[in-house]
């Protein structure tokens, strides 16, 4: 380029500097897509929503012969369009089939014990209805210091999940209401 930069030059120069970083982006994309399905050949797709935060982006999960392949980001889902975060790339992180280190069943540790021992899921999930029961029945509140009714318990908790759809709040929000769960709250709200 001689001379002074005129307008003109300036449009003319950057017009085709865009127009070949589209090019060459094209032929990358094409690249990039002719590769995918190599990958991922003969297996079963099944689409999923990311467990990781509360935007809710739709990843596609391959596997073959019921084993974990990999993962993509879900083109055709509304909220991420085929992109997904670093979290959701690592989705491979909860497949047993990637992470062997992946826990699989309940463990125990008693208390003042050094020793974890593997359990049920029924002895867990009794363990913590009994729980629940026994700090029910220590903390719940059935009147208020000006004496209204107002039956519930200040001592338990709860902090929601992102990866439940709006049945499952539902329902949910309606259990933890009936045990007089006051403080209720959402992974989306931190």
């Amino acid at each position: 380029m001689t001379g002074k930069l005129t307008r003109r030059s300036f449009l003319k120069w950057t017009g085709a500097g865009l127009a070949g970083i589209a090019i060459g982006e094209n032929i990358k994309l094409q690249s990039a897509h002719a590769q995918i399905p190599l990958k991922y050949k003969r297996t079963t797709e099944t689409t999923t929503i990311c467990p990781y935060c509360a935007v809710g982006c739709g990843i596609i999960v391959h596997t073959r012969d019921g084993k974990f392949i990999g993962s993509e980001g879900d083109p055709d889902h509304p909220i991420n369009g085929g992109r997904l975060c670093p979290k959701g790339k690592s989705i491979t992180q909860l497949s047993y089939d990637f992470n062997k280190n992946r826990l699989t069943k309940p463990l125990y540790r008693a208390p003042y014990s050094k020793e974890w021992k593997e359990v049920s899921w029924d002895w867990v999930l009794d363990k913590i209805a009994e729980k629940i029961k026994k700090a029910r029945a220590k903390f719940f509140i059935k009147k208020n210091s000006k004496g209204q009714i107002v039956n519930r318990i200040d001592a338990l908790a709860s902090v929601g999940s992102a990866a439940i759809d709006n049945e499952e709040c539902y329902i949910f929000q309606k259990f933890l209401r009936s045990l007089g769960l006051v403080y209720i709250e959402h992974q989306a709200r931190i």
